[in-house]
């Protein structure tokens, strides 16, 4: 008797805990029942790992704007461009910032000092303008035209070898030849192939250990850090293996600036005159001393400048080539374009310069960007202050974070947004004044938008277009007999294509 009485009570205090907690947030967005201590933690681990159908029944449910929790912490999911807009543009400031992850930022950023993880602040902008002012600004992307003439070359040759590709040799070959590219203009260095696979192995296997497995982490740090010891050595181990795989890459280049500093010249024609880690060694952090990065924080940002323009490319160029093999009307139109283009220049080979009159090149990358966003959803942003958004309070250090496949796919603004139709985005359709950094207005948001829009967008849109160029002109595209292309997507570090793209791939005369 005196244990059923004692569970009675146990149960009416959780229910008064209930009830106050949702008295005193009543005003923030709404979302299914919170229990103290534990959120939605209780139903979630359920289906957690297909989150997107999760927030897509959530979102009809309770509407464009919802609320989740995570123990102690406050999730906001955006699924409306009206209200991501105030956000980040109206805004702006006030949703910059980055959430605390105390339990994983020794791993991932170093105590912060990556441009994804950092705070919004001096640092942040410091590393930010390092990447996007100096080292892509458009006035020294052409210093790497002969990376990217190189990484076609090898895009062609590898694809050669195999007319009809079996499961993973296209995915495959986009994410080597584009990692073998942002590893020339990180390190200024052309490796060899099997160093190029060490590396990738490396930086992937710490990648998804990390998403998968330290999530926990997030839930009561200072207790899962004990209870899971086996998992945080693991991560610890995979990160001192990308150190001594990166390290001496970095200690290579100070090297050699050091004797070109001392009068000596390049002698390796495969050495480049510039590249992101001499940024990264030249930086000096004014709110701590003027002290130099260390060497931790040049591997983290060496890595997630690797992984950032890895995935998010050869992810966006699978879907591509998927949409062509797919809509051969479409590939058809876009082959056209690039014939007349290479007559009208009197050329062989398509060069940068060409991209810009190639209006329907661009139509069908902007068209799978909104189609097949390679994120759904945007990093998270963290609010600095308590702030009213369509109605509710979003909490000082919510995080928040936009649904970007929902905004792509709205019906107010996109014709059956289902349908792949690169024609939208040229005279007379509705996406033709569409900004994709989203300043005026978001129509779609395959970047971001706002203050932590991608710092890679300009160069990232230049490689979707020479690369796509490229491979249209070198094979046409075709389906295989039996093999229908399935667009059913699974999400690993990007939103992939869950059953790889399969081709037969015919040279071109």
């Amino acid at each position: 008797m005196e244990v059923s009485w004692l569970l009675v009570l146990l149960l009416l205090c959780v229910s008064f805990l209930i009830i106050k907690s949702k008295a005193q947030y009543q005003r923030l967005p709404p979302g299914p029942l919170a229990v103290p201590f534990f959120g939605n933690l209780l139903w979630l681990p359920q289906t957690s790992s297909n989150i997107e159908s999760i927030l897509h029944d959530l979102h009809t449910h309770y509407g464009p704007i919802i609320s989740l929790r995570m123990g102690s912490r406050l999730l906001i999911f955006i699924s409306d461009r009206h209200l991501a807009h105030s956000a980040l543009i109206t805004y702006g400031a006030t949703f910059a910032s980055r959430p605390t992850q105390t339990a994983i930022r020794e791993i991932l950023t170093v105590n912060y000092h990556t441009i994804s993880s950092a705070k919004y602040g001096s640092l942040w902008r410091l590393l930010r303008r390092n990447l996007a002012g100096e080292f892509l600004h458009p006035s020294r992307v052409k210093f790497f035209s002969l990376a990217r003439k190189w990484t076609t070359d090898l895009l062609k040759e590898k694809l050669s070898c195999c007319k009809i590709t079996n499961d993973n040799a296209i995915i495959e070959t986009f994410q080597f030849s584009m990692f073998s590219l942002l590893i020339y203009m990180c390190f200024g260095k052309r490796l060899e192939e099997d160093y190029v696979k060490q590396i990738k192995s490396a930086e992937r296997d710490s990648l998804l250990y990390n998403g998968r497995k330290l999530n926990i982490f997030a839930c009561m740090p200072m207790v899962t850090k004990h209870l899971y010891r086996k998992r945080w050595k693991t991560a610890l181990n995979l990160r001192k293996r990308l150190k001594g795989i990166l390290l001496p890459l970095i200690e290579a280049r100070r090297e050699l600036n050091e004797k070109i500093r001392e009068g000596n010249s390049r002698n390796e024609h495969k050495i480049l005159e510039y590249c992101y880690v001499d940024t990264l060694l030249d930086i000096r952090l004014p709110d701590e001393g003027g002290r130099s990065l260390i060497d931790d924080e040049l591997i983290a940002l060496c890595s997630e400048f690797l992984i950032a323009g890895t995935d998010t490319t050869s992810t966006t160029l699978e879907w591509i080539m998927a949409e062509l093999v797919k809509n051969q009307q479409v590939q058809l139109r876009l082959w056209d374009e690039i014939k007349l283009v290479l007559s009208n220049n009197n050329s062989e080979d398509i060069e940068e310069g060409m991209l810009e009159k190639m209006p329907y090149l661009k139509a069908v990358v902007l068209e799978a960007l909104r189609r097949h966003p390679p994120v759904h959803l945007l990093l998270h942003h963290a609010v600095t202050e308590d702030f009213t958004l369509g109605g509710y309070v979003i909490p000082k250090e919510a995080w928040v974070s936009i649904n970007v496949a929902n905004i792509g796919m709205d019906k107010e603004v996109w014709d059956n947004p289902t349908e792949f139709k690169p024609e939208r985005f040229l005279e007379g359709g509705e996406g033709v004044d569409v900004d994709i950094t989203g300043t005026k207005e978001i129509k779609m948001m395959p970047f971001g938008a706002g203050r932590r829009i991608c710092s890679g967008l300009g160069i990232a849109m230049l490689h979707l277009e020479y690369f796509v160029a490229n491979l249209v002109k070198e094979f046409e595209w075709k389906g295989i007999e039996g093999d229908e292309v399935d667009f059913a997507e699974k999400a690993e570090f990007t939103v992939v294509m869950k059953k790889p793209l399969r081709a037969h791939l015919v040279q071109r005369k």
